[in-house]
């Protein structure tokens, strides 16, 4: 990934690189008292060196446990649908949190070890199957993107539909109901808007614009916004890429 802000203040430009990006998505709830370890596994993974040359990953809150006591302030119905399609392609009638998808994939790790390095290398390891270009403006109030995209295989992979993730790191909610009652929770990669899916069109290539309004509490520095590729049957990632100029 190459990213460097360009000549005004608040400007920057992303290209994807020759190695694939893997896409790790947790589901996720401040209701559910099984989360936070799975939170905190995922906030870790920069210091492992899993870093965003390497793995995008992304928290999406979901809305299903917010009957039981405590609603929790990121979760979205449209990330419990996400969760719902990615079972229904899987065969699975049933989600559950946490949830982690690897590039589409289920994936479990052990309590005491888990393989995930050598999973994404794999993935690493592997051709791009596409190339993005992200150019972002950034101001007080939004946050502006041009996102192009090409894949140049053939008729199958040009199937895949392109998604923009505004995510935001450093986050803290003392919880005072349900079952994680009386913890303060730290949450990363936490999806605030989501965008997609975006249709390439019939030579493999997208060029879209997006204003994203950015939300009084949300803290402009800790904001980041990233671009994926993915395959709408398979759930594989052709690549990802993160616009990162900080």
């Amino acid at each position: 990934m190459l990213a460097s802000p360009t000549g005004a203040a608040g400007e920057c430009t992303a290209v994807s690189g020759p190695q694939r990006v893997a896409v790790l998505e947790l589901y996720t709830s401040e209701g559910c008292d099984s989360c936070p370890p799975a939170d905190n596994w995922v906030s870790e993974l920069p210091a492992r060196k899993l870093t965003s040359d390497r793995v995008l990953p992304l928290a999406f809150h979901v809305d299903y446990w917010n009957q039981l006591g405590w609603t929790d302030p990121f979760s979205q119905a449209v990330f419990s649908e996400r969760q719902r399609r990615h079972s229904q392609r899987r065969g699975v009638s049933f989600v559950v949190t946490p949830q982690l998808l690897l590039n589409g994939q289920d994936y479990r790790r052990a309590l005491m070890f888990d393989d995930i390095d050598g999973k994404i290398r794999t993935i690493n390891q592997s051709k791009p199957q596409a190339s993005i270009r992200i150019a972002t403006t950034s101001g007080s109030a939004d946050l502006n993107s041009k996102i192009d995209v090409s894949v140049p295989g053939g008729a199958e992979q040009r199937r895949a539909q392109v998604y923009l993730a505004l995510f935001e790191n450093n986050l803290a909610t003392a919880v005072p109901a349900g079952e994680n009652k009386g913890h303060t929770l730290r949450h990363d990669f936490v999806v605030r808007s989501l965008v997609g899916p975006l249709a390439l069109d019939s030579a493999g290539n997208l060029n879209h614009s997006q204003r994203f309004p950015l939300a009084a509490n949300w803290k402009p520095r800790d904001l980041h916004l990233a671009a994926f590729v993915q395959h709408p049957q398979s759930g594989d990632v052709l690549q990802a890429l993160l616009a990162n100029c900080r």
